[in-house]
């Protein structure tokens, strides 16, 4: 985790110092100071700082793993690492629902709000449990 985090630390700061040039830039350059860049970069740093101190912070509680250790080796990380699903369609309706909940705050219809965040919680549910469906087997059958 100590690699995640010196990253995303690190594109937080060059976020941050181009958040600044850009506004004394957008000054000298046009008849007033760019609002809506220095906002974006200024967000868009903070969203990294978030990321980089949530790594920070989960990397101080765990041990270091190979790939934070300088004398790690590739033959330490082998093993399995999870469970990867091989294929969904469930993104495909998370992001039909989230478009669905979209259009209707950009036309503000507040059916359609309703209709695309129920349609949202339905497909994320669905892909959430898309591998606990069926029946359960346990020792005792």
């Amino acid at each position: 985790m100590k690699t995640e985090y010196r990253l995303f630390l690190g594109v937080a700061a060059f976020l941050f110092v181009t958040a600044v040039v850009y506004w004394f830039w957008s000054g000298a350059a046009l008849p007033q100071y760019d609002w809506i860049g220095t906002t974006a970069l200024t967000l868009s740093g903070l969203l990294c700082l978030m990321c980089g101190g949530y790594f920070w912070f989960v990397s101080r509680r765990i041990e270091p793993r190979p790939e934070d250790r300088l004398d790690g080796d590739i033959a330490e990380g082998a093993g399995e690492i999870g469970f990867f699903s091989p294929g969904s369609y469930w993104p495909f309706g998370i992001a039909l629902a989230a478009l669905i909940a979209s259009l209707g705050l950009v036309f503000w219809m507040w059916w359609l709000i309703a209709v695309g965040i129920i349609a949202t919680v339905v497909t994320a549910s669905a892909l959430l449990f898309e591998y606990y469906t069926g029946t359960r087997r346990t020792a005792e059958h």
